[in-house]
């Protein structure tokens, strides 16, 4: 029996029983049985039905906000944002599987006699085991299963254990939107059978987002199929001399702050240019200081807890040991309960925690430069490469940075949070294998088959 606990209030929000190993043998039987059932269906309906499930998320927008905010402490204006990309996640997936294509090509361009074509299309893989986070419960999981079935195939899924709620209200509606119930399938397995799953035969493909060493894990358990994994970040934010200070402190509170720092493409690592960091500093310790912390429930909180306490202990050991290695504290801090108030830290050690690991929590951990140089050195030193962000009016910098940082992504005035549903995203090193983005998506949940003809 798994207990669901609202972050903020501590109230027991849901208990379930978890998925025992006899059933989870027949959701995988049922499944390969089936894996070809999403294939049969015309992509024009397809298509169809992903628009359906984002006009239906829109139906129950508010329903589903606030099962997000109790099960994961994440305020209720994020948890909207979160369900209005849910949507353009539908929509884009639905354009994607239209205007896939595949190719035909001549036998003889190299000189063979033979008169031949090759027609090259795109097959579904069978079933994939899509699992997500606790972080974005819907949008992630609009992220594994609109791809998966648009490229027609059947889908075992399993939300994060925190994620109950919500996971059976978004399986509902993809029922309600005309995915067939006999190639979508969640499953709330205990520990102790991921590994089986993971190795299973039937499983013909793993979507993966979440940490690292679970990722690690999969990899080595999973065997020779396709994997798509979507892994930590510890995302640089680089402020040069000549950014605009005051939109780059507002994106830094947004991405850093929002969903109390709990994404992995939130900046982790802000590296700021000597000559401005005083007054970078300055203005965004006052912004800070006016942000509205406690009940997520709330329109107005734009900070609330983090998914649980045992989490909030780990964010606040780390800020206290910046503090021991020499880092000045100038907001924040404190904790009570589940909630880390918003932190900020300047002259952080290269070595201590909250720089080198990823820390999934509301704290600003600042240190200076000035060359471009330490920064490249210190961001490829790290085993993370999700995405980056870097603020100047100097494409030049902007182009050595696209061109040096080990990372999926670059992303010019604008923090590493930026993320549009159809752009490519993934990371290198530890962040992961691939990329999503829908049409992505799609194409590494596919296989090419080629007929001679």
């Amino acid at each position: 029996m798994f207990q669901v606990i609202n972050p903020y209030s501590k109230e027991i929000v849901a208990e379930y029983e978890y998925t025992t190993g006899e059933n989870i043998e027949k959701s995988l039987n049922i499944l390969y049985k089936n894996r070809s059932t999403a294939h049969n269906i015309p992509v024009y309906q397809r298509a169809d039905i992903l628009n359906q499930l984002g006009d239906l998320l829109v139906k129950h927008k508010e329903s589903l906000a606030r099962l997000i905010v109790i099960e994961t402490g994440k305020t209720i204006t994020d948890a909207r944002v979160e369900l209005d990309r849910a949507k353009a996640t539908c929509e884009a997936t639905a354009v994607e599987i239209r205007s896939l294509k595949g190719e035909t090509l001549n036998s003889d361009a190299y000189g063979s006699t033979r008169q031949r074509i090759g027609v090259v299309n795109w097959f579904p893989l069978g079933v994939v085991y899509c699992i997500t986070p606790f972080n974005f419960p819907i949008n992630i999981g609009i992220h594994k299963i609109a791809p998966a079935f648009a490229a027609g195939n059947a889908i075992l899924y399993k939300a994060s254990e925190f994620n109950y709620l919500s996971c059976e209200y978004l399986i509902k509606l993809c029922y309600e939107a005309g995915i067939p119930k006999d190639i979508l399938l969640p499953v709330y397995p205990e520990s102790n059978y991921y590994a089986r799953i993971n190795a299973d035969s039937r499983v013909q493909a793993i979507n993966f987002t979440g940490g690292t060493q679970v990722g690690r894990q999969i990899t080595s358990e999973a065997g020779m199929k396709p994997l798509l994994m979507e892994l930590g970040g510890n995302d640089p934010f680089i402020v040069m001399e000549d950014a605009d200070i005051k939109y780059a402190v507002s994106v830094a509170i947004s991405q850093r702050f929002g969903t109390a720092g709990q994404r992995c493409t939130a900046p982790k690592r802000f590296y700021i240019h000597a000559d401005i960091k005083d007054e970078f500093i300055d203005q965004l310790v006052k912004e800070t200081q006016k942000l509205v912390v406690g009940d997520p429930m709330s329109d107005s909180t734009f900070v609330g807890p983090v998914i649980h306490e045992k989490a909030a202990c780990q964010i606040q050991q780390r800020i206290q040991q910046a503090c021991k290695m020499g880092a000045q504290l100038l907001a924040g801090g404190q904790r009570e309960n589940s909630i880390v108030f918003p932190t900020i830290l300047d002259s952080v050690s290269d070595d201590a925690e909250i720089i080198v690991e990823e820390t999934f929590g509301p704290v600003i951990p600042i240190q200076s430069f000035k060359k471009l140089d330490e920064v490249i050195q210190k961001v490829n030193r790290s085993e993370y490469g999700l995405q980056s962000a870097v603020f100047t009016k100097d494409i030049g910098i902007a182009r050595r940075l696209y061109d040096s940082l080990e990372v999926g992504a670059l992303i010019v005035n604008d923090g590493p949070g930026f993320r549009a549903e159809h752009f490519p995203f993934g990371g290198v090193k530890s962040s992961g294998l691939g990329r999503e983005g829908v049409g992505y998506s799609i194409r590494a949940m596919s296989q090419q088959k080629l007929w001679v003809i």
